[in-house]
């Protein structure tokens, strides 16, 4: 079972879209042609902050938060709608009038369950800590809301000065029995605006520092980027003294501008890459700088609000007031003070990466609030394994296409922090939390409320817990209580539909764990880890089986598509003007391992790729129109010879092509299919037989041969073409089957009768067609040399030894029609020494001898379209054997095959 990763309800699906729905029908389709039962559920995520957003910019905002929820839910639906029409036409399979939505009711309830068994595990958590905050949107971010684009920002050197009762012990730690003037440790900084919230100065251990003597003081540096500090501030130094960096743990500094001390602490996180190699530390504004203040026991102060401004209370600067302003307003305070009291050491404008908000595409900041997380290394007691633990043991169980991304998702569960999973939103599924008014601590009953709250949820929607009076719960106790208001991250919704879909309201369709997740490869950091934390969070393991990932979409020159670049390719276009099998033959002949490129250069040579196919299939239909399996198939020990092999290699093919749909390796598949049609049939084995389909008995037994064979070819070609060419299958099999209510998804794989001999065969025709191209190219030569006008002014002669001799000659006069000329021969090559090829050119046409071969026409019974000098007969390539009279209706110009 392959479990769909929700696409978001918010506009017109794209490209990207539509490669990977195309990807899951292709898998779904080819399990179920390989006899599988194997439902698709569609689903869609439908709460959180873009469709708020949405709302928003249609409605205004202050709008209650009952009926924010409202519309949302309206807006929701419609555009499911929208993007299921789409689908739809991309020929996706799927339950399209039974999909899940994350809104609807009883998944909403069984996501809040899932809140309760992610507590009852102990793993849920409320603290403050800095999280990713998104100014615009008010919330907190989860890390797969977070990307990074260039941002200019202030860098500057601070110095930080030595408090003057601690001068003799840094001195000591330096090697020195006194300091000669004021010392200072420097730090380097892009976010000015966090200096406020400075709580220490960390260096590294194990990192070796000088102390340097300067004219603006001693200053502390990194030995490694001691020198290119130095230049950057212009100033020339002598080193006096020197030490690891624990040496200087618990010195004490001044706070640059606030009236206070902070201490040098020790972090691991510190490195000499760039800067000073001494990191200023503000826990309530970044992650590394929360985990070493938690180990030194800092404070966590955050003087700034939910709108990115600073509190009333933040102290005023000599140069301004804070307080009131953005963080972005402050920077220029900040570094003004600073330059006003000698502590600028340097400070310019650098343009780097940035963490941006993917919605609003704005700067985010890191602020410490309260909030609740899903911790990588909380447990419910001593023995209990931690969640980082239990994941990093599911990945290891896991299969992963292509193999790089185990890698990559192992690497994201080492170093991944705690997932903050609230949200300070209206529309979503909310945190159903009684908080004790006094304590913060959650209801004693906790799981039976959650529990409560669920039933209600599953009969009015999340309205009814954002409309519930707490005393109908609590009784007496509701006013100790408070109702949190808080709503879960969007990637918690989708992240454990393992349990509110696949063991909920799709339960009968799904099963646990999954077969499979497919999705874009930005999902190892979003929906492929969200289900992975909770699953193991509940179940201890992972909910799916494999993972596959797919590239992204760029243009032709290797752009990433974008509406301002304006070289976006809709799907919907290409649907309209080249039909959506194109798109979906597309997708499956691009390797999506990586990048997947699109241009209308690219399409055009899709459509000439898909117009092979098509014209080959034209020729098997159209060939097999007057065959009756169920009478006129004959049984394969009465098949001539080529055609047998014609079954060998389609088995070959068949078999090479189920292997490639099982190792999900599709872009295989389609070379194959399209080598199949150009050099096996269209090159080949078509070649050679049209002569035999047009010109002998309707019935006789080299015909219905050649029938019986180009019936299993057919039956063969459609069900491997038809995961991929989904539109087209459906075509041809309404033709093979004359029913309408039958589909070739209602089938399986072709069973191709069994040939004892069939190794003997591939390996004698393998040896035969090598022949035949060197044949084939010696009469090009001849061609454009003039000496022959078509192949069948030519006799070819053969010498040969060994197998290729034994093959040769047990076709004895039929190699004329291997080779399609007038006479062909074989002898035994006796000296192992080196020969040139013999042809020869037949002279003119004499009487009774046909102009486009060089062997008596037999005698051809007289029709009525034979006294015409356009009948066919007259121009066979090959003789009419006497014994075999062609009817009237046949005498027809054959048509090429692909």
């Amino acid at each position: 079972m392959l479990h769909d990763g929700p696409p978001y309800a918010n506009g017109d699906i794209h490209i990207g879209h539509a490669v990977n729905k195309i990807l899951k029908d292709i898998i779904v389709k080819a399990r179920t042609l390989a006899g599988f039962d194997a439902p698709y559920v569609p689903g869609w995520d439908c709460h959180g902050l873009p469709i708020e957003h949405q709302i928003e910019k249609l409605h205004g905002k202050h709008i209650a938060g009952d009926k924010v929820r409202e519309l949302c839910r309206t807006f929701a639906g419609e555009q499911v709608e929208r993007q299921k029409k789409d689908f739809i036409r991309l020929g996706v399979l799927g339950e399209w009038d039974n999909p899940y939505l994350t809104m609807a009711f009883k998944t909403e309830a069984d996501e809040i369950r899932a809140v309760g068994k992610i507590l009852e595990k102990g793993y849920l958590y409320q603290g403050l800590k800095p999280v990713n905050w998104c100014l615009d949107c008010g919330s907190a971010l989860a890390e797969a809301e977070v990307e990074h684009e260039d941002k200019t920002s202030p860098a500057i050197d601070v110095a930080f000065p030595v408090h003057e009762n601690h001068a003799e012990k840094l001195a000591k730690a330096f090697g020195l029995t006194h300091l000669r003037g004021p010392a200072f440790a420097v730090i380097w900084t892009t976010t000015p605006w966090t200096l406020p919230a400075n709580e220490a100065v960390s260096v590294h251990p194990d990192l070796d520092y000088d102390l340097v003597e300067t004219p603006k003081g001693a200053l502390i540096l990194a030995r490694e980027l001691a020198e290119s500090c130095l230049k950057r501030y212009e100033l020339e130094g002598k080193v006096v003294g020197s030490c690891k960096g624990a040496a200087l743990d618990q010195i004490l500094l001044r706070h640059p501008f606030q009236a206070r001390d902070v201490a040098i602490i020790c972090g691991t996180h510190v490195t000499s890459e760039a800067g000073t190699g001494q990191v200023h530390t503000a826990p309530a504004h970044g992650v590394d700088d929360y985990v070493v203040g938690k180990r030194y026991g800092l404070p966590v102060t955050n003087p700034v609000d939910n709108d990115g401004k600073f509190l009333g209370n933040v102290p005023a600067l000599s140069v301004g007031e804070l307080a009131g302003k953005t963080v972005w307003e402050a920077n220029p305070l900040v570094l003004q003070e600073l330059e006003a009291k000698g502590l600028l050491l340097k400070g310019e404008k650098i343009r780097h990466s940035y963490p941006h908000c993917w919605r609003h595409k704005s700067p985010i900041i890191f602020r410490a609030t309260t909030q609740w997380f899903i911790g990588m290394e909380h447990k419910l007691d001593e023995n209990a394994p931690t969640l980082r633990w239990v994941a990093e043991r599911a990945v290891d169980e896991t299969q992963f296409f292509p193999s790089w991304g185990r890698a990559r998702l192992e690497g994201m569960m080492k170093t991944r922090p705690d997932w903050c999973v609230s949200r300070q939103r209206n529309w979503g599924v909310p945190i159903p939390f009684f908080l004790h008014k006094e304590t913060g601590a959650l209801h004693p009953r906790t799981s039976e409320l959650i529990e409560a709250v669920a039933k209600r949820v599953e009969q009015t929607g999340i309205e009814g817990w954002f409309s519930l009076d707490p005393a109908s719960l609590l009784g007496d106790e509701a006013s100790q209580y408070r109702k949190m208001s808080d709503t879960l991250d969007v990637w918690f919704d989708s992240g454990t539909t393992h349990l509110s879909v696949m063991r909920g309201s799709h339960a009968e369709q799904c099963d646990f764990p999954a077969d499979m997740y497919l999705e874009g490869s930005d999902q190892h950091r979003g929906w492929f880890q969200s289900s992975l934390l909770t699953g193991c969070a509940i179940d201890g393991r992972a909910p799916y089986k494999a993972l596959l990932t797919h590239g992204f979409v760029v243009d032709g020159k290797g752009l990433k598509m974008s509406k301002s670049k304006g070289n976006v390719i809709a799907p919907q276009k290409i649907s309209d003007t080249l039909g959506a099998d194109i798109l979906r033959l597309w997708v499956a002949a691009t390797d999506y391992s990586g990048e997947l490129t699109i241009s209308d250069e690219i399409l055009k040579r899709v459509t000439e790729a898909y117009r092979r196919i098509r014209n080959t299939l034209r020729f098997l239909l159209a060939n097999t129109a007057d065959f009756d399996a169920t009478k006129d198939m004959l049984p394969v020990a009465e098949w001539l010879e080529i055609d047998r092999y014609a079954l060998a290699m389609t088995r070959q093919m068949q078999q090479d092509a189920e292997a490639d749909f099982g190792r999900y390796e599709f872009h295989r598949v389609v070379q194959a299919l399209q080598t199949f049609c150009s050099e096996d049939l269209g090159g080949f084995y078509l070649d050679i037989l049209k002569d035999r389909l047009y010109t002998t008995k309707v019935d006789s037994r080299a015909r219905r041969s050649a029938q019986s064979a180009l019936w299993h070819i057919t039956q063969t070609f459609v069900k491997l073409m038809a995961p991929i060419l989904a539109f087209t299958a459906e075509e041809v099999w309404l033709v093979l089957s004359g029913d309408a209510e039958k589909s070739v998804m209602l089938e399986t794989w072709q069973p191709l009768p069994a040939q004892a001999d069939e190794s003997e065969l591939l390996a004698k025709w393998t040896l035969i067609r090598g022949v035949r191209g060197e044949v084939t190219k010696a009469l090009e030569d001849l061609r454009i040399e003039g000496k022959i006008g078509a192949p069948l002014q030519a006799e070819v002669s053969l010498q040969a030894d060994g197998e290729k001799f034994e093959a040769l000659a047990s076709l004895g006069d039929d190699l004329k029609y291997v080779f399609i000329v007038s006479a062909a021969a074989s002898s035994r090559l006796r000296k192992k020494k080196s020969l040139p090829r013999r042809w020869r050119t037949p002279s003119a046409s004499a009487a009774g001898t046909c102009a486009m071969m060089s062997v008596p026409m037999p005698s051809i019974p007289t029709c009525a379209a034979a006294a015409s000098a356009t009948c066919s007969a007259r121009a066979m390539r090959v003789p009419v054997p006497d014994d075999l009279s062609p009817s009237p209706e046949r005498c027809k110009s054959p048509s090429s095959a692909a």
